[in-house]
Order: structure tokens, then sequence, then C-alpha cells
């Protein structure tokens, strides 16, 4: 590899690029595999970003209170480590801001095509379905200057699991006569002073942006629809003393890594349904909600009625405290249907209403981008999906040659940090590029059988069985509701993720005929 070329970027209605590699989407997973493919030198690529700046979801969600929730160290790549995080939980502009320093730092900016738009991305077989030696994937994308073809070898997917806005189909919602907000779209002229605001959930960027709304809007109204699970935050700054001493000592940066990693990779034992793990995740879980709201009906709406684990595990100091506020309301049920000056909840309440907060995640396991990507015969990523997410080693799909997958099926870890599960996708990637350019420019290309997946996934759903993601008694967006299967989530631990699909393994992967 390496011997593909590039031509300048045509400012008219249609250019042209050829590369090695091309990489969709400029957040967590395709900066890393592009400082990667750019330290290794032997690839020519491109990195290909909707946006107008690197980031994604740290770009896109800005909403009040935005932060991490997985300790500050562990939000880093181990190749590139920040000592000098100002608080335990890094907030959502510091990401950001470290993602920008990585991109301009690592010299990616020749590599990035910023506000560039990928409509399709097709797989050249001839039509008659057969993977051809050479064969290459021809990307369609949408500029402000026209339209940008590029032709590339191979194809690396990372829009992320948490780009496409999910806003419920909630009857009279286009007739509301205020604002409407998603917190990943978050209006930064909105002044919520003196409204009257209605917070639609209460997962992961609920608990942060209802503190911040709190105080300041005449009155929040949060519609619960299932209780979560919080245990205790225990932000802080980190001393100067400190952040000094670690970026002295890059010795110390990994220790304390490793160190926290570790920890977190032991929660696994709880999701496992492991005791005395479970009880006292439980506990300490049950024992904050205690510690901050008295014994009423609000606790008891704040109770959970599932297992713990079973959806996300939230972190929090504010959120408990600020529902107790007079100008706070917890409604425990979901929003049935919205009015112009208001909106009903499930209850049968009636609230009258200024301002809607759309709190409500994302689409996770029907990426748009699986309509755009079609694999040999034409056939789209999202017709091989009508049954449900799945690929092997959380990476790779038959019938799709070359194409390589980044944060999607089994690759959310429910408990830890996304990055170490990333970072041995882009390894197992690397290896594919370095088995790839040993069996020279003509080979045929890379794509795993049919059998190869389907014995994946029987160990994954060995591994799913009996933990809490499976009979925790809750639904959630780690699961796909086309197959039930455990989709979107590795159900073990981030160690375990990396010994088991960091390693490209040339075995399980071949021609067309190979995985017929």
């Amino acid at each position: 590899m390496g011997d593909a070329h590039t031509t300048p970027r045509d400012h008219g209605s249609s250019a042209h690029l050829a590369v090695d590699v091309a990489v969709v989407g400029a957040g967590v997973a395709g900066l890393a595999t592009a400082i990667q493919l750019r330290r290794r030198g032997r690839e020519s690529f491109v990195v290909l970003e909707r946006g107008d700046d690197v980031g994604g979801t740290w770009r896109d969600n800005t909403y009040p209170g935005v932060a991490c929730d997985v300790p500050a160290p562990l939000y880093a790549y181990t190749f590139r480590p920040q000592p000098a995080w100002t608080h335990r939980y890094a907030r959502g502009a510091q990401v950001l801001e470290y993602l920008r320093t990585s991109a301009r730092e690592e010299g990616l900016g020749p590599h990035l095509r910023l506000r560039t738009d990928v409509i399709d991305a097709t797989w050249d077989d001839d039509g008659d379905g057969v993977a051809r030696a050479g064969g290459r994937w021809h990307v369609t994308a949408v500029t402000p200057d026209g339209v940008l073809r590029v032709s590339a070898r191979v194809l690396v997917t990372a829009v992320g699991r948490l780009a496409e806005p999910r806003t419920p189909d909630v009857p009279g919602l286009d007739r509301f006569a205020g604002p409407v907000v998603h917190t990943a779209h978050w209006d930064a002229g909105l002044d919520v002073r003196g409204l009257r605001v209605g917070v639609v959930g209460t997962g992961a960027s609920a608990v942060q942006v209802v503190p911040q709304l709190a105080g300041v809007a005449a009155q929040v109204v949060v519609f619960q629809r299932t209780a979560p699970w919080v245990v205790p935050r225990q932000d802080a700054e980190v001393p100067a003393a400190e952040r000094e001493a670690l970026q002295r000592d890059p010795g110390a940066v990994r220790a304390l890594r490793a160190e926290l990693l570790a920890e977190l990779d032991a929660g696994i034992a709880a999701r496992r349904r492991e005791r005395p793990a479970l009880e006292a995740l439980r506990a300490r879980a049950l024992e904050h909600l205690a510690s901050q709201v008295p014994k009423g009906p609000l606790r008891r709406a704040l109770t959970p009625s599932y297992e713990v684990g079973c959806k996300r595990v939230l972190l929090s100091d504010d959120f408990y405290p600020a529902l107790l506020r007079p100008d706070v309301h917890l409604e425990p049920s979901a929003l049935a249907r919205v009015e112009p000056g208001g909106a009903v909840a499930g209850s049968g309440e009636r609230f009258g209403l200024d301002a809607l907060v759309m709190a409500t995640g994302f689409t996770t396991t029907r990426p748009p981008i699986a309509e755009r990507l079609h694999g040999r015969g034409g056939r789209s990523l999202a017709q091989r999906w009508a049954g449900g997410m799945s690929a092997y080693a959380s990476t790779a799909v038959p019938g799709f040659p070359n194409l390589f997958l980044l944060g999607g099926p089994h690759a959310v870890l429910g408990h830890s940090s996304a990055i170490d599960v990333l970072e041995a996708q882009v390894e197992h990637v690397l290896g594919a590029l370095e088995h790839l350019r040993r069996l020279g420019a003509g080979a045929a290309p890379l794509e795993v059988a049919e059998r190869t997946e389907a014995a994946y996934l029987r160990e994954v759903d060995a591994m799913a069985a009996g933990t809490v993601w499976e009979d925790g008694g809750c639904t959630s967006w780690y699961r796909d509701d086309r197959s039930g299967r455990l989709a979107l989530l590795w159900p073990a631990s981030a160690a375990e993720f990396r010994a088991r699909n960091a390693r490209f393994d040339p075995a399980a992967y071949g021609t067309h005929g190979a995985a017929s």
C-alpha cells in the first residue's frame, strides 16, 4: 500500500480523490485511526467529516453541564496521555479541546475534509457480486463546494453511536409554541430565565442538564419514564500540584490510567450478577438515594424497579438535590402529548410550559450510515442488518470487503471507558492494513466469512447470558429490538475485548468464495 495518489481538492462542482484508506467521521474513533495512520506513514488516507470541526459528540453536545462520565484519565488516548485535566471528570469543552489539539499536533489538517457528508459508499464488484482483486470503495460526499468522489481500497466508518439524536414521536410536538431543543443540538442562544421548562428523560444527559436549569428557569418539570440508578460522582478539582506532578512523570500517568481501568473493569462482576459485587453496587446506589432524598413519594418514584446495571448506571451528586427544589417537579411518567402551551404526561397531569428540552438519547441500532453503505451486489448494510446488527470482532461484516466499523455492534461498554474498545478496534484495522500491504496491490480484498461472524456472535451471546443486561428486567438502548440481541454492548471487560479483538487474524478473512 502507499502507492495511491491524491489530487488537489477541486473547488468546482466535482472533485476526485484516490487514497488507500477513507475514514468516515472525525470523532474520537476517527481521529484515533487517522493519528495512527499518520504515524505509520504507509498509507495515503482521508478523513471525511460532515461537521465543521473535529470532535464528534463532544463538538455537538454543548448543553449546560456536559461532562465525561468516566474518570478523566481514561478519556484520553493511551498514545496521547493527558495529564492536565482540571477535574476528576473532564468537562465537555476540555475533551473537545483535547481532540482538537490532538488533530493539530498530529498533523491531520491536510487529511481532513470538513463539512463533507458521505451520502453513498459502494464496493465495485462489477455488478455480479464477486469481490474482485484490486476492488475499491467508491465514496460520494457532498460539500459546500460541490460533490467529492473518493476511491479507496479500504473504508473505515467511525460515525459513532451518539451521532443521530433521537426525538420521540410525541403527538402535538410540532405544534408546541415555544422552543424545542435536543441536548445534542443545544441552542446557545436559549435563555431559560423566567421560563417554565420541561425536560424529557432521566438518562445520562438529563442528570447533567437538570441541575444546571434548576434555579435559573422559573420552573423545571422532569418527565421520567423509568427511574435511573444513580451513584455518587464525587467530582472535584484536581489540585495544581497533582497535575504538575503528572506532567513531570509520564510513568505516573500510565500507572494512574491502568489503576482506574482495572477498578472500572472490576465492575463487570456486578453486571455478571456475581455476589457480593451485585449487592454492593445496589446498596451503594440505594444509600446514595436515601442520603439525598427523604422518605416519601419522591424517593419511591426515584427507586428503580429493575436490577442495578441493566441500564447504564449514572453518576451524579446534584441530580437528586435539584429534584428537591420547590421550583423543580418530577413527573413519574412519560411525556404523552404536547399542546401549544404545555404538555400532558402519561399520568394525565397537564403542565404549562414555555420550552422543551429533549434529553432522549440517540438512534443507536439503526444508524443512518447503514443505508448508505453498499457491499457486494449493491446490498446495503441496512438490508444486511434488517434482522439486527452484527459484526465479526465487532468490526467486520460478511458481504462488505475491506470495510471496518468502529463503534458498531458489541463495541460499547456498560461500565467503563469506550476509548479502550476503540483503540483495540484501531489495532485490528492496522493489522488488516499491514496484511494487505504484504499481499500487494493486486491481492483479493479481505472479507470475513459468514460462519466466522456466526461463531463470534455465539461467543458474545454466551458471555451475555445471565448478565443484568439480559435478565435485569429493563429495556435499554444496548439491545436491538429486531433481533433481541444485546447488539450494542460488549458484555465483558475492556481487557477481554482487547484480548479477543485487537489482534487481526487473517484466517477469519477470505475472498467471496471463502465467505459463502
